[in-house]
């Protein structure tokens, strides 16, 4: 299988961390925020990355070229000569991303930290029989984003509701996608969004479903909600895997 990550622009949002360094390599938990993403990838079986970029190619890739041979998988660029939105970058990388298997590919935002249940993603991508699984996540407070409207039982996606007045529910895009390769026929190479004009499209046609994340979820794109996804994060360790916390007398609380 393979895997995009839309690795994006110049990181404004989350200065001053990205004034020195492209933002998929500022650290999260002492290592590159970009790494846990791949990391969850190869675990899955995935054997190539391909990341959509626009800035800072070469820092990149000179970093991940360390990681590739260590994990022991193909890391590509796939640059941007003009922002191409969330939808263009897929259409650009199209030759990366077809083979001959007509496997699915994973689209992922590199902003986003979770538990990544890829593997739970794929059985549900196989289940359903659609052409695109999206990850949902469920939040506090709807009115702040776009909602996704779904049938509960199956999960099949029926509208999409921006900033919704009225309550409709509460479940949002995760930013984490397994697709058809057919969804690339419907991506023309020019800036376009993902959200707004491809996925609406694809759920009119009843092929659309959402998965339910479980556990933490968090757009870490800016310092606020960097600060609270490590906080989840650290959470997420003392409860599954707590040896890789820091312990002794000097230390309170969840530290690596």
């Amino acid at each position: 299988m393979k895997a995009l990550i839309l690795v994006g622009g110049f990181g404004t949002r989350l200065r001053p961390l990205t004034l020195s360094v492209p933002k998929p390599l500022v650290d999260f938990a002492n290592k590159p925020m970009i790494l846990h993403q791949i990391e969850a990838l190869k675990a899955v079986g995935v054997t190539e990355v391909v990341l959509a970029i626009n800035y800072q190619p070469e820092v990149m890739l000179n970093f991940l070229k360390e990681f590739e041979k260590k994990l022991e998988i193909k890391i590509t660029c796939s640059q941007e000569t003009e922002p191409l939105g969330t939808a263009g970058p897929l259409a650009l990388a199209r030759d990366k991303l077809i083979d001959d298997s007509g496997e699915p590919f994973f689209v992922l935002n590199s902003d986003v930290i979770s538990e990544y249940p890829l593997k739970q993603m794929i059985e549900f991508h196989r289940g359903h029989g659609g052409e695109a699984s999206i990850m949902v996540t469920k939040v506090d407070e709807p009115s702040k984003y776009g909602v996704v409207v779904m049938e509960e039982t199956m999960g099949k996606v029926e509208k999409f509701v921006e900033k919704p007045k009225n309550f409709v529910g509460n479940k949002i895009n995760a930013g984490i996608y397994l697709l058809n390769p057919s969804v690339l026929d419907r991506i023309e190479l020019k800036p376009t969004s993902i959200e707004k004009e491809v996925f609406p499209e694809i759920a009119v046609e009843n092929k659309l479903f959402a998965m339910v994340l479980p556990g933490f979820w968090m757009d870490i794109g800016q310092p606020k909600d960097y600060i609270t996804g490590l906080r989840l994060y650290l959470d997420f360790l003392q409860k599954n895997s707590s040896s890789k916390l820091a312990t002794g007398s000097n230390i309170i609380g969840n530290v690596l």
